[in-house]
């Protein structure tokens, strides 16, 4: 379409595509309501004022706002295939997102990548790519890629692609390593943006880290914390997902000298979150029933999204920018009940009015490169042939991803740690499933509450090992077995037997099934989490057993390679009296 026909219908000399007639407008650019009609021609707004088209709704006073933006998701962490996710969000009224497939691309590396440009290419849903910064994400683990600067640099200038994704090697940046350094170099000469990920870092490290090109942060948890990133220039991204919630904690730090640099993510969403509360509108709600303006909301939805990324054609409604609107019925309870994409009406009453079509995903299945496991190889080993012996337990805190590094005496029975009934004390592993390198981490976990079972899954942050929890080896065993057969997934075993299972054979994060399989599957295992298996309330069983094997928050985690000690930086061994 030519800037000049464009033009003619703008100037009434011929007749919009459609038009929504009687609106109230939210504008992000002025932060006010504007009564009046919208023109849309070939998706493209090209008009407010008074228009007629060749198609007219009468809105009646609704409210329209610019289609919402979740400024950092991974596809992925929803188990469902891009398709799929597309078809639960964008009813919601995200239209677009900036996502960083790192997960698949720690298990498939530039497979990985492809597969998350190539199916996301057709959807009703504007979706941009941050090259993941972080295969592997640490030297601590094994993964299943490893990719260089010059691996990257192949993808760099694709038009999807920003930038380079969440930069999770903290100390990478500042002590200058070289892979490090080749990534931001690449990032910088090619005009892209550097997603953060730095949590609890200050002062002199932060002034580095800002300095090295990053400029955004999603993993704030105080104001405090907050407000030192803003002065520095940071955007920050306030996340709500399934298992972080932050925006309660956050939010009252929003005023109107900085809100304009803060974004709305949710990091990580699973389908039943989805599907119960929805997604960015969600986010957008909670903020406004904790006190934030119903446009400054949007605006942190929209334009502020769109203004960090340099988006130029999303994030607001005026001439020139997608036809991506939302219509709602009013800004305090802020009800999504139309989304319309490019011009075109696309989701109603939280349902979508599109199929899609999955394209060839085969390079990013059969994943799992593991021999079955016995209870030999899950056995904790110690000097003493009886008795007690302090140790070093991965101590969990609610609704939390940050673990405390505690000791607690366990029983060893013929130089091995024996289970206490009486005591919340479980056995924690993590089994290398790329290489079949034979590479078993073990470790003990506290405040899981987790009785008379285990669970297994491929979903573990960031290398998506398989990650197991159990209060007995004959049921550990078997839930790392189902997930190994299944070629990934999640699998719960209770007295020897598999009382759920779902298979995530995309990578051994995702299913090729739909939503509602998917939701039905995962919320059944959920329930025998809590209720058959008594996981504490103040925890999720999976999101947060699966980032129990991330090195990079702090304080203490286990890996394929062993305990680790995110704050000294080291393996450290179970037994306390080595330290």
């Amino acid at each position: 379409m030519y800037i000049s026909e464009l033009i003619d219908r703008s100037m009434k000399n011929k007749n919009p595509n459609l038009v929504l007639k009687n609106a109230n407008i939210v504008n992000v650019f002025t932060h006010e309501v504007i009564e009046g009609d919208l023109a849309v021609h070939d998706g493209i707004i090209i008009g407010i004022g008074e228009y007629t088209g060749d198609i007219n709704i009468d809105l009646k006073g609704k409210y329209i706002a610019p289609g919402l933006i979740d400024s950092h998701i991974h596809i992925e962490s929803s188990m469902l295939s891009p398709g799929e996710f597309s078809k639960a969000i964008v009813p919601r009224g995200t239209t677009t997102i900036i996502t960083d497939p790192h997960e698949i691309a720690n298990v498939c590396g530039l497979d990985g990548v492809e597969y998350i440009l190539n199916s996301t290419e057709e959807l009703p849903l504007n979706t941009y790519v941050m090259l993941p910064s972080c295969v592997p994400a640490t030297n601590f683990e094994n993964s299943g890629a490893i990719l260089k600067a010059d691996d990257l640099e192949k993808y760099i200038n694709h038009p999807r692609i920003l930038g380079l994704g969440e930069m999770m090697n903290y100390p990478g940046v500042i002590y200058k390593d070289k892979d490090v350094m080749d990534k931001l170099k690449l990032a910088h000469k090619n005009n892209k943006s550097v997603d953060g990920h730095a949590p609890r870092i200050n002062g002199e490290g932060l002034n580095a880290y800002v300095l090295s090109g990053v400029n955004t942060d999603h993993e704030c948890t105080t104001e405090e914390e907050m407000l030192e990133k803003l002065r520095l220039g940071m955007y920050v991204m306030i996340r709500e997902g399934s298992a972080t919630k932050d925006l309660k904690n956050l939010i009252n730090g929003v005023n109107q000298y900085n809100y304009q640099r803060i974004l709305l993510c949710t990091d990580d969403k699973h389908p039943e979150d989805l599907l119960k509360e929805g997604h960015i509108d969600h986010n957008v709600r909670l903020a406004i029933k904790n006190g934030i303006d119903p446009i400054t909301a949007i605006q942190m939805a929209t334009i502020n999204a769109a203004n960090c990324y340099n988006l130029k054609n999303v994030g607001a409604i005026a001439p020139g920018y997608k036809a991506d609107i939302i219509v709602f019925d009013n800004l305090e309870n802020f009800n999504i009940e139309e989304v319309y994409k490019d011009g075109e009406l696309v989701g109603k009453d939280k349902k979508p009015l599109f199929t899609t079509k999955e394209k060839d995903f085969s390079k990013v299945l059969k994943t799992v490169h593991l021999s079955k496991i016995n209870t030999d190889n899950i056995q904790i080993y110690f000097e003493k042939e009886d008795g007690e012996e302090d140790v070093n337990i991965i101590s969990l805190k609610p609704h939390s991803l940050i673990t405390e590094k505690v000791k607690a005496k366990v029983k060893i029975v013929d130089n091995k740690f024996e289970y206490d009934n009486e005591k919340d004390i479980l056995k924690l592993a993590v089994i290398e499933r790329h290489k079949n390198t034979g590479n078993i981490g073990i470790g003990l976990v506290e405040n899981f509450k987790l009785k008379n079972g285990a669970i297994a899954t491929t979903i573990s942050h960031d290398s998506h090992n398989i990650i197991v929890v159990g209060d007995n080896d004959e049921d550990i065993v078997n839930a790392v077995n189902k997930v190994i057969s299944m070629e990934g997934g999640i699998a719960i075993s209770s007295s020897n037997e598999i009382l759920e299972s779902l298979s995530l054979n995309i990578g051994g994060l995702m299913s090729d099934k739909n939503i509602e399989y998917v939701n039905s599957k995962f919320s059944k295992l959920v329930d025998i989490a809590y209720n058959s298996l008594k996981v504490s309330k103040d925890i999720d069983p999976f999101l947060t057993l699966a980032f129990l094997a991330l090195p990079v928050i702090p304080n203490i985690k286990l890996t394929d390679k062993g305990l680790f000690d995110v704050e000294e930086f080291e393996f450290i061994d179970i037994s306390s009296k080595t330290n």
